[in-house]
């Protein structure tokens, strides 16, 4: 069967979009021909920094032949809706209809359509130009002359080239021909920009990768990592150092090379003074360069690993000169920021008002640029006002939940107020993503307690799922304070999260707090905290996404999950216990025989039958349902004080007790009996079953 080559050979693609780009790229070729008719066997999409391409084989030579019969109109049927189904159906006239007899409609016309199959080398040209107009860029550009005329092509870099070939595996192969802004396909492509910028002719796929690599690019950028990943271990090992990993690094520098060529570098040993934070971010932001250590050490070494796109001839002397003066440029500068953050800033006679305000020392740089933070009035959020009134809103929150958390209340508040203070530095002005970190760094410089420095880092965690969570009591309960006061603040402006846009980050914050609550196990009525439903709600959907990532089933979840719950650890050591109860022989039968009393119950409810209030044990003739009745007597007490101690798993071993006397029940007792106060009582009696298992769980959404 055929295959189908394409190339789209452009300008330098930025980096963080070519894997989506080719991914894109696929679907959107792959789609267009599944819905002109056509098959294939398998696609695999490939990028470099200058082109996408996209293998496709086992293609389908034409598309099959269709024959649609679509139902018409009586043909006693007004004129109007007669002319429209021929319109419809492509038919010029009524005698090209056929008309079928239905022995209950009467006589109507039918419409047979065939659509002949069309060449595949057909479709490919016709679909192409508007996938390849219409790509979905994050951003584009127009370029030339052609870009002032309405309409002109719009792509991430300029495009220059399209390959598209189609043909058998062993025989020759054909050029796709169609155009688009003066590019026309064809069956040229060129290698590396510098090594080998002459034109290659191609035939198929396995061809164009193999001329593609003699001309110096690798077209699989997962071998291009894997290049990259494996010589720059080896090269840090032969000078007795490691590579520092960076997967992101990694995945970002195979994208701006086609033939990868890893070299080392170093910079002045005085540099490793600057902690190593600011070193690999400086050295990776500015250079995307990797950074090294010691073999079995914690501290980074002098040497950085670079990855150049020319195999140069004089061993790459050059590259890694140029290379090193920048690297020294902005570790002089990453230096400089270092030191200016421990020093005394220049306007603490500005400062007073808001040291007072929040009880700051003046002598100590980190409380200087929370004052600053302060008399700045940075903004926050313009509907929430500064950054000063945000940590003031944190720490009376953070005052109120130590008192829950069980942490030290005089350094909570000191870890509150300083928690911001590092957004003022200059290390973190140009690493934003270091804020947090630095803020523990200077705090523990400044010789702050190490619970108050853990919790200036610590309280933006987790910031994922894969992230940790804070151990230190106070970290916790600065921590909750930070997110529970932006969800709070955000809820009350109504900024909430719509769909996939979240822009704010609040299920993240949301997620953070669910994990905080039940990891540290800690018992929050959150609803006091946040005083609002629809919030409540939304932790709901965290606590349920966390849940069920863990394992829980859905079921069991919203079996205990009511609207009001709102101490979040209790909901989980309730499926917790659930989980348990339900996988256990006592748990699946007492489940069945819930479900069939409160489906019985349910049904009888629906149709308005008289249901005593409450049972008579008078009325209770067969030894089955005096035996229930006891039962679920015992039961629910037990059940009842059970769940009020917070123990659940006996609350389950009580309700366990009642599986005997349901199943009896339904084996020896007509519930539907003649006597309507009979009748009356033992529905009763299942309304009792439900509202015993109701203490624990609501067993009607348990599915099985």
């Amino acid at each position: 069967m055929p295959n189908l080559l394409l190339e789209l050979r452009s300008e330098e693609i930025p980096a963080r979009m070519q894997r989506k780009a080719a991914g894109d790229l696929k679907k959107l070729v792959t789609d267009a021909l599944v819905e002109a008719g056509l098959s294939y066997e398998g696609a695999r999409e490939y990028w470099t920094p200058r082109r996408l391409a996209l293998d496709i084989h086992g293609l389908t030579a034409r598309s099959a032949d269709v024959r649609e019969e679509r139902k018409g109109p009586r043909t006693d049927a007004n004129e109007k809706a007669i002319e429209g189904f021929l319109r419809g159906a492509g038919l010029s006239s009524v005698s090209e209809a056929q008309v079928v007899s239905d022995p209950k409609k009467g006589d109507f016309y039918v419409a047979v359509i065939s659509k002949p199959g069309r060449a595949a080398e057909e479709i490919i040209a016709e679909v192409m130009p508007g996938i390849i107009r219409d790509f979905p860029w994050p951003k584009s550009m127009r370029w030339g002359k052609a870009s002032s005329k309405p309409g002109a092509l719009r792509w991430v870099r300029p495009l220059q080239s399209i390959v598209c070939t189609f043909g058998p595996e062993h025989e020759e192969t054909v050029v796709i021909p169609f155009e688009i802004d003066g590019i026309t396909a064809s069956n040229v492509t060129y290698g590396h920009r510098f090594h080998a910028p002459e034109a290659i002719t191609v035939r198929r796929f396995d061809d164009y990768a193999a001329s593609l690599e003699r001309a110096k690019v690798i077209l699989d950028a997962e071998r291009r990592k894997d290049i990259i990943l494996h010589d720059a271990r080896d090269i840090a090992f032969a000078n007795g150092l490691e590579l520092v990993e960076d997967e992101g690094l990694l995945e970002e520098v195979s994208g701006l090379v086609e033939w990868p060529q890893v070299l080392m570098g170093s910079f002045e040993e005085d540099y490793l003074s600057i902690p190593s934070e600011i070193i690999r971010l400086t050295i990776k932001t500015n250079q995307k360069c990797f950074v090294t250590r010691k073999q079995g050490e914690e501290g980074l070494s002098n040497k950085f690993i670079l990855v150049s796109n020319i195999q140069a001839t004089d061993g790459g002397k050059e590259i890694v000169h140029g290379n090193g003066k920048v690297v020294r440029a902005r570790l002089s500068d990453a230096l400089h920021f270092w030191k200016r953050d421990q020093g005394n800033l220049p306007d603490l006679e500005t400062l007073t008002v808001s040291a007072e305000k929040f009880g700051l020392d003046l002598k100590k740089p980190l409380d200087q640029r929370m004052a600053k933070l302060d008399a700045l009035n940075v903004t926050f959020h313009a509907k929430l006002g500064t950054q000063g009134a945000r940590v003031a809103r944190i720490r009376a929150l953070a005052s109120e939940l130590a008192k829950i958390t069980g942490a030290d209340a005089t350094l909570t508040d000191r870890a509150a107020v300083l928690a911001k203070a590092d957004l003022r530095t200059e290390a973190v002005g140009e690493f934003p993503e270091l804020q947090g970190l630095m803020g523990r760094k200077y705090a523990v410089l400044q010789g702050e307690n190490a619970s108050v420095a853990a919790a200036i880092e610590d309280h933006y965690k987790p910031q994922g799922p894969s992230d940790r969570v804070p151990e230190d009591k106070v970290a916790i309960t600065v921590a909750l304070a930070d997110k529970l006061d932006t969800l709070i603040g955000f809820w009350a402006i109504d900024e909430k999260p719509t769909g996939s846009k979240d822009p704010f980050a609040l299920r993240r914050a949301a997620l953070g707090v669910v994990r905080i609550l039940l990891e540290r196990r800690i018992r929050l009525p959150l609803l006091a905290t946040v005083r609002d439903a629809d919030l409540l709600s939304f932790f709901h959907d965290r606590l349920k996404v966390y849940l069920r990532d863990q394992g829980a089933r859905h079921d069991l979840i919203d079996a205990v999950l009511t609207p009001e719950a709102d101490d979040l650890l209790m909901v989980a050591r309730r499926v917790e216990a659930l989980t348990a109860f339900i996988t256990s022989e006592d748990g699946k039968n007492l489940l069945a025989g819930t479900k069939r009393a409160t489906q019985l119950l349910a049904a009888e409810e629906k149709k308005g039958t008289v249901i005593a209030d409450a049972v008579a044990e008078a009325l209770l003739k067969l030894n089955a349902e005096k035996e229930l009745f006891a039962a679920i007597s015992s039961a629910s007490k037990d059940a009842a004080d059970a769940v009020a101690g917070e123990d659940f798993r006996s609350a389950m071993a009580a309700l366990s007790k009642l599986r005997g006397p349901v199943d009896r029940f339904f084996e020896d007792v007509l519930v539907n009996d003649e006597d309507a106060a009979i009748r009356a009582n033992r529905l009763a009696l299942l309304r009792l079953i439900r509202e015993a298992t109701g203490t624990v769980a609501d067993f009607s959404k348990i599915s099985g």
